[in-house]
């Protein structure tokens, strides 16, 4: 049983040499495109938290008494 691991050691380095600089700058242009759709989510989740707190803030100053603002 001792061949075992040696092959399938074997099989994966042959599977992972299979890739080419093509494939590979492929993959890093997806993440390239995936990063930054993640910051232009992140953008506007930030954009809708300030509004959320804004519309907030305003609803307690409306509440408060007038000598308190």
């Amino acid at each position: 049983m001792p061949l075992r691991p040696l092959i399938l050691s074997a099989t994966l380095l042959l599977a992972l040499s299979g890739c080419g600089a093509g494939e590979t700058a492929a993959t890093a242009s997806l993440q390239a495109e995936q990063a930054k759709q993640a910051q232009q989510q992140m953008e506007q989740l930030k954009q809708q938290v300030e509004a959320a707190n804004a519309k907030n803030t305003a609803r307690l100053q409306e509440q408060l008494p007038a000598g308190e603002h």
